[in-house]
């Protein structure tokens, strides 16, 4: 059944989307993601695959990785979630968002095909096609379509059953593993690690971070009961050393078949700089099976360009105004670090806003440890998404943890959240206050488009 193109838009296609079972309940389940890949002439096979996932740095490890291969004069497809402001920035093609038409075309392509696998399902009792599952199966169509040399796949959830698993990782990356989910995934990092090697694909090459030692060891059986080839951050590669650079920092880093020195990664923190150790094995891995230096011009090139927006972002200054989408524990804990080793903030103002899957009492209490008195003062907000935990239920968890009553504001809407926060920072003609906005991706990637930086740059 064709269409008249003109009369689909990306918003449409959008909405069509958002008509199925959301992102979080996604089905633990692949057979209809390789029915719709029989239908549609196996895309999942028609270019090789990085596959990456872990619980916190997916998205910035894939971009980097991105990074690198473009600098090596790749053509790339970048599928990551979830997206800051627009659904076309989960698939991207030489570092940007696929074109408006292409991603109508290649909807409007497949289409007819995700109807009769829906139909199949319907018909045998089952949840027709989920919201993940159709982007995905659009992304490895797109990829397919364009064509690109080489995908780097983020997965959505876990591993084994993910969506993005009908493809074969040649090179299957993880990154750190923490408690998140817990849920669906497991209640220790081991249970979780479980979930997450099914990526691992038969006589694959496995680059993990450091992991906790349950996860590692998780890890590592699946790698051999594989016959991966495995190398471990601190063991095979790693971080050599950082110091703090303009807009970012300065690495030198210990590859698998090289050292790098003189890496300038614009991103701030710890964090990042095991992040970029991580994606380097993983190019190194790729392009010469982890045997071979790396042209050093390339790397640094690939590495200077990595951008990963709403990542302890800077949107505006006077005062500083950062966003940051840690949206677990963990994710709070290693943007503190960063944020206090970057920034001198004599005070900081943060508004929070979580979702309600996330671990909104935890999130408050590991903000508290790690900022202390220097957050004395936070806000608490709501995202416009549905699944938002409402700002006065964060207020009284706040409370409840030690926050004085007088220093927890509360507005519902995240503008007025920011106003309040930037009219605190300055508060005593304070020059070095600060604001942070973190919590869940929805309230980053709404205040990216109200302080003026939607979307993702084009080419970053």
């Amino acid at each position: 059944m064709s269409h008249d193109h003109d009369e689909f838009s990306v918003e449409s296609v959008y909405a069509e989307l958002l008509g199925r079972a959301p992102e979080n309940k996604m089905e633990p389940r692949l057979a209809p993601l390789f029915r719709a890949m029989d239908y549609l002439g196996e895309p999942n096979k028609a270019f090789p695959i990085i596959h990456i996932t872990g619980t916190n740095g997916k998205t910035s490890t894939a971009r980097m990785i991105e990074a690198g291969l473009l600098a090596h004069g790749l053509r790339t497809g970048r599928y990551t979630s979830p997206h800051l402001s627009r659904v076309t920035e989960r698939i991207s093609i030489d570092g940007a968002p696929v074109a408006d038409a292409t991603f109508v075309r290649i909807w409007d392509e497949i289409r007819p095909h995700l109807q009769m696998v829906d139909a199949e399902l319907e018909s045998a009792g089952e949840q027709r096609l989920t919201y993940f599952e159709c982007l995905t199966i659009l992304a490895y169509a797109v990829f397919a379509d364009e064509p690109v040399d080489v995908a780097v796949l983020e997965v959505g959830l876990g591993g084994i059953t993910d969506a993005t698993n009908v493809g074969d990782g040649q090179v299957a990356v993880i990154t750190p593993i923490s408690l998140d989910h817990t849920e669906l995934l497991g209640d220790t990092t081991g249970l979780i690690a479980e979930e997450k090697s099914g990526i691992i694909k038969e006589g694959a090459f496995l680059v993990s971070a450091a992991q906790p030692m349950d996860a590692a060891q998780v890890i590592l059986d699946r790698a051999r009961q594989m016959h991966a080839t495995y190398k471990f951050e601190g063991v095979e590669f790693g971080v050599e050393s950082r110091t703090i650079a303009v807009g970012g920092q300065m690495l030198v880093l210990q590859g698998l078949a090289g050292r790098y020195p003189e890496i300038l990664l614009p991103l701030h923190g710890g964090h990042q700089a095991e992040n970029a150790a991580v994606a380097l094995a993983a190019l190194e891995a790729f392009l010469g099976g982890g045997e071979k230096e790396l042209n050093l011009e390339l790397v640094q090139e690939g590495f200077r360009n990595a951008s990963s927006p709403g990542r302890l972002e800077v949107l505006r200054t006077s005062p500083t105004i950062v966003v940051d989408a840690a949206h677990n524990p963990a994710g709070i804990a290693v943007s503190a670090a960063a944020l206090q080793e970057v920034f001198a903030f004599s005070k900081l103002v943060v508004v929070l806003g979580v979702l309600a899957e996330k671990d909104g009492e935890e999130i408050l209490r590991t903000l508290k440890e790690s900022y202390g008195d220097e957050a004395a003062e936070i806000c608490l907000t709501q995202s416009s998404s549905p699944r938002a935990i409402p700002a006065a239920e964060l207020a009284e968890m706040a409370v409840d943890l030690g926050w004085n009553e007088e220093d927890v504001h509360i507005a519902e809407k995240l503008d007025d959240a920011i106003e309040w926060a930037v009219e605190r920072a300055e508060s005593n003609n304070d020059l070095a206050g600060g604001v942070l906005i973190t919590g869940s991706i929805t309230v980053v990637g709404e205040a990216r488009i109200l302080l003026g930086r939607p979307g993702e740059r084009e080419g970053a």
